[in-house]
């Protein structure tokens, strides 16, 4: 085996590896000055889609938000920034037959980001998200057979919140001090805290 062909197998290995890497576990990455404000989950409008173990709004909405402020809280910058996220469906595996049916647990979120200044939203549309399970040894013949519910919907929540980072990650430039002077001289949307960061949760349902 050459030497590159050594270090095309360790980097394939290793990128692999950071796949299977449980996104609570996964670092965190500096979004600037950006300190988590309100974290609003709304779930009352979720539905869940095909075979699925139920869950209500309130599960839902307390799994998001432990993932969230996990992650977020973080962060170690000083400017507020509120969270909104809508539930828009789910499906929770339920038990099936190894390789033959072995269906995986999904959830479907809409998010906002507002700046707590200007009132104003960041994002100029919301971002919808789908949202998997991790392949691992306990997913791969489905988590239906090896995952309790409450269990299924922390993986989702825990990666829910790396996606909606991933997403502000590669927005970076929303929360410079540049683009949040420019959002404090124009209008206000909202009134901002809590109302602001509800109402960007709640309009995405």
């Amino acid at each position: 085996m050459t030497f590159l062909t050594r270090a095309a197998a360790f980097c394939f290995a290793f990128a692999l590896i950071a796949a299977c890497t449980p996104a609570d576990q996964r670092p965190v990455t500096q979004l600037g000055d950006f300190a988590l404000g309100y974290n609003i989950v709304i779930a009352k409008n979720a539905k869940p889609v095909g075979p699925s173990r139920q869950a209500t709004p309130e599960e839902w909405e307390a799994a998001i938000k432990k993932e969230v402020a996990d992650r977020f809280d973080r962060q170690t910058g000083e400017k507020l920034y509120h969270i909104g996220i809508g539930v828009d469906a789910y499906a929770l595996a339920v038990p099936g037959i190894p390789i033959v049916l072995s269906p995986k647990s999904v959830l479907a979120i809409t998010v906002n980001v507002w700046d707590d200044t200007a009132g104003r939203r960041v994002n100029a549309e919301p971002r919808q998200f789908t949202v998997f399970e991790k392949a691992s040894g306990d997913t791969f013949i489905g988590s239906g057979l090896t995952s309790s519910k409450e269990e299924q919907m922390q993986r989702l929540a825990s990666n829910a919140a790396l996606k909606i980072e991933e997403w502000l990650a590669q927005n970076k430039a929303w929360f410079s001090p540049e683009a949040a002077a420019a959002r404090a001289l124009l209008p206000r949307e909202d009134q901002g805290g809590a109302e602001t960061a509800e109402t960007a949760a709640a309009t995405t349902n």
